[in-house]
């Protein structure tokens, strides 16, 4: 792994970088405030300085009775004791001044004005700022040297903090690398863990939690769909080596054929209900919408199983009258009918009765489709419209389904927008309610 993509070695870099910079700014603002500083004094010192000598020259010069001349160098004699460079004019003339006193001095001065006498002299006193200089020298090397000293220290204490900082990481790295299919109920923990590790933690948690109920899902899918299958496999077989074991009559044939065929159809109608769900699941199934008339279409889905509810005893009632326009896929709304109407005449006894009814409001359409049969559980009312899911002993293969229509169901109204609900009465009869927006 090059170094710079490695997580340690950029938060090591960015931290020495921001402590660089720090470093630098706070080395600029002391040298400057330092500089200041100094030179501050050293104007405060030159106007004490001048302060003096105007004070020493009208002492001078009264003592003198007005020699100015001799005034004059006798104030710079003494402040030449005290180490300053001095210089008092009269107007342009120099009257005295220190040997090393310079017109224009590349240093700090503080002047005062005098009068004696009846005239006015300019006093001069004048620093240079090679002590300043030197002064800041010694700052600047020290910053120098230890500049290097305190990266190295900084950037030291950054991969150690980084590494500190990222330990946890590479423990949960450690955990999830253990998980397999095979133990999805794992779960990664870390003890005291920062606040924001205990975020991603408790997501990843979240996500282990979705991948084992799907991962379960699809466990349970595949064997449902495997005893599906095999059921009328080893029908078909069965009937086949049967009716190839010894020479039968043409009637009996026809018979095992009869059955070989009917097995053949569900076994179609399964795989095709398993193909529609898995192209649906990866969102391969396009709506071939356009606008048609809803209560036509329920009227002509209770005019086909009709047929079979007489057969079983059952009054079916369809209240649809009123034209309600809509648009969606016409095909798959019918399919969602088709099956709500035959899980209610499976599983409503002789004698009961279906009821389907179109309801429209301001910005949905419900469509109910209710029976007087055997009812579902509350445990089981949640889980109807799980692929393969059977509520109960009383709903079983013998019925004829396969356990994918409240599935399809389900994924139609989903794929139109809509929802799909379930209330029952345990032994009185279900509910199912269809909600489509407009």
């Amino acid at each position: 792994m090059p170094l710079m993509r490695s997580f340690r070695a950029q938060l090591t870099a960015l931290y020495l970088a921001f402590f660089s910079l720090l470093f630098v700014l706070f080395s600029i603002f002391l040298y400057g405030e330092l500089s200041r500083s100094l030179t501050a004094r050293l104007d405060n010192t030159l106007a004490s300085e001048a302060d003096t000598a105007a004070g020493l020259f009208r002492d001078e010069f009264q003592e003198m009775n007005g020699g100015t001349l001799a005034a004059a160098r006798e104030v710079v004699s003494e402040m030449k004791v005290r180490g300053d460079s001095v210089a008092i004019r009269e107007g342009s003339r120099v009257l005295a001044a220190s040997p090393e006193f310079t017109p224009n001095p590349r240093g700090r001065r503080a002047s005062r004005t005098v009068q004696a006498g009846g005239r006015t002299y300019h006093i001069e006193v004048s620093a240079p700022l090679d002590a300043i200089h030197a002064e800041l020298a010694v700052v600047r090397r020290a910053i120098f040297i230890a500049l290097p000293l305190i990266l190295a220290l900084a950037g030291l204490g950054g991969y150690l903090l980084a590494t500190r900082s990222l330990r946890p990481l590479g423990w949960m790295a450690e955990q999830a690398r253990r998980i397999t299919g095979s133990n999805l109920e794992t779960r990664i923990e870390i003890d005291d863990a920062a606040e924001e590790l205990s975020v991603l933690v408790a997501s990843f948690n979240e996500l282990l939690s979705r991948l084992d109920r799907s991962f379960d899902t699809m466990r349970r899918f595949v064997a449902d769909a495997s005893h599906e299958l095999r059921t009328p496999i080893s029908v078909i077989r069965g009937e086949a080596d049967v009716a190839l074991t010894q020479e039968r009559s043409p009637a009996e044939y026809r018979e095992s054929l009869t059955v070989i065929l009917d097995e053949a159809r569900r076994l179609s109608c399964l795989v095709d209900d398993l193909l529609n769900l898995a192209r649906a699941d990866a969102g391969h199934v396009m709506l071939q919408t356009h606008d048609f008339y809803l209560n036509e279409l329920l009227v002509e889905c209770c005019r086909s199983v009709r047929g079979l509810a007489n057969t079983r005893g059952l009054a079916l009632e369809c209240l649809a009258d009123d034209d309600l326009q809509f648009t969606g896929d016409e095909q798959l709304l019918r399919r969602l009918v088709i099956n709500l109407l035959d899980n209610a005449i499976r599983y409503t006894p002789s004698g009961g009765k279906v009821t389907v009814a179109l309801e429209t409001g301001a910005a949905s359409v419900q469509l109910r489709v209710s029976d007087t049969g055997i009812g579902i559980a509350p445990a089981d009312a949640a889980r109807v419209f799980e692929r393969f899911y059977r509520a109960g002993e009383a709903r079983s293969r013998q019925d004829g389904g396969f356990g994918l229509g409240l599935a399809i169901v389900r994924w139609i109204a989903e794929s139109h927008r809509g929802t799909v609900e379930c209330a029952s009465d345990f032994g009185q009869g279900s509910t199912f309610t269809v909600t489509l927006p407009k």
